[in-house]
């Protein structure tokens, strides 16, 4: 029978019980961070083969003959361009290889377009009134850093389950010179697990938009990180762009951090013509060469999309438990209770928790002051604040399985109190 209300009596029951194993909790001295996420040892153990790919010295030449022990060769190795070209879907000629850090990429081209504009621009937004972007959240909180940090007012879209709404999408760019673009995660979106449907990606790529050098910022992060084995079959985002007739339009990035070293890879950024041509004639000013050996190194092992493949399939079997702990674990201890709902993403690194009754950052604190550090609540929106205040991102992937499932216990206590606390109804 499903009772919508619990009796006085009972809420003060159920909190007590909640309470004093909240206070068990604490009384463990549990330590674990899970506020970022982190590849596991175990995986950071597979990738010895990446490490040991260059050891001889004499053994530094390119397929093309170019010595990677020296200068040259700024936008990159022809085969680590050729790698990304498979894993990101754009022609290895329009992408450039940067260091370990596409986060870095992606702040370079913000700033530039704030200092010089890109290609359509018809002065630097810098010199705009106002430059805004929309924002699907909860996202990715660096990237709303980034676009903090440059003054960029941010408009936000809610997830659809295919995407951001595009709707509200198009009909923002539309109508407001001043939006000069999107930023997404399409594939295995952070924090919410989405992968935008091919409708999504065609979308974006021939909506009109009243600003001619309107931008779609996207980060292919995740773009081969399946749990359970099957890819996410998207179409080029750069072909429809194409296709549109807005190649200028996308701004693609990747790294391989998650597959090989966190902030020990390889990343890169694709750009149409126009704009990799804006982005040379900086970079040339910029910088004389990245680190060309651990290109090498990179490309020796990963080889190809089905080397990739491969070895992702391998990680992913190691994060799957962890996942399925931690859903296993929320649907035993709140299944019961109308209070919160989760993804149950097909790759990528989070699951998106979701109260229905707001308290997220209360919760996170008490899970704080119990050994176990979230990441803060708000984080997967502008500005840190999340109106709702509903949302808090999980990620499993670096602690052991018995701790995650502590941890989710932990949660789901601190979620019934916070409820039971608020007067929130609850179903049994």
């Amino acid at each position: 029978m499903k009772i919508t209300d619990l009796s006085t009596e009972r809420r003060s029951e159920l909190l007590s019980e909640m309470r004093e194993k909240y206070e068990m909790f604490r009384s463990y001295g549990i330590s674990l961070d899970m506020s970022r996420g982190n590849p596991p040892r175990e995986q950071l153990s597979l990738n010895g083969d990446i490490l040991n790919a260059v050891t001889d010295p004499d053994d530094c030449l390119s397929e093309d003959g170019t010595d990677c022990r020296n200068y040259g060769v700024p936008y990159g190795l022809r085969e680590a361009r050729e790698l990304f070209s498979q894993l990101i879907q754009v022609p290895a000629d329009n992408i450039i290889i940067g260091g370990t850090s596409s986060l870095n990429l992606l702040f370079d081209t913000v700033s530039r377009a704030v200092t010089h504009g890109l290609a359509g621009s018809p002065r630097p937004w810098g010199k705009e009134e106002k430059i805004k972007f929309i924002c699907p959240v909860p996202g990715y909180d660096r990237h709303y850093k980034i676009l903090e940090y440059f003054g960029i007012e941010m408009i936000t879209v809610p997830f659809t389950g295919d995407g951001p709404d595009m709707d509200q999408v198009e009909k923002i760019a539309a109508e407001d010179p001043s939006v000069k673009g999107i930023i997404c995660v399409p594939v295995y979106s952070n924090y919410t697990g989405d992968v935008y449907s091919p409708e999504t990606v065609v979308r974006l790529a021939r909506m009109e938009t009243k600003a001619a050098d309107f931008v779609v910022m996207y980060d292919d992060a995740y773009v081969v990180h399946d749990l359970y084995g099957v890819p996410a079959e998207t179409p080029s985002f750069y072909d429809e762009c194409v296709k549109a007739g807005h190649p200028e339009r996308p701004v693609i990035f990747a790294s391989t951090s998650k597959m090989s070293f966190a902030g020990g890879g390889i990343c890169c950024v694709a750009f149409g013509d126009k704009n990799l041509e804006l982005a040379k004639k900086a970079m040339a000013i910029q910088f004389i060469t990245h680190d060309k050996i651990n290109q090498l190194r990179h490309v020796r092992v990963l080889k190809d999309l089905e080397t990739v493949r491969e070895r992702m399939n391998r990680f992913g079997s190691m994060l799957l438990p962890k996942f399925e702990a931690v859903e296993e674990t929320f649907e035993r201890f709140l299944g019961s209770y109308d209070i919160a709902e989760w993804s149950k993403p097909k790759g990528g690194y989070f699951i998106c928790f979701r109260l229905r009754y707001g308290g997220a950052r209360r919760i996170v604190e008490m899970c704080t002051q119990a050994g176990v550090k979230l990441t803060p609540a708000g984080a997967g929106f502008p500005y840190g604040k999340d109106p709702s205040d509903s949302y808090i991102r999980i990620a499993p992937t670096f602690p052991a399985v018995d701790d995650l499932k502590k941890a989710a216990e932990l949660l789901c206590i601190c979620s019934i109190m916070v409820a039971l606390e608020n007067n929130a109804p609850l179903e049994v």
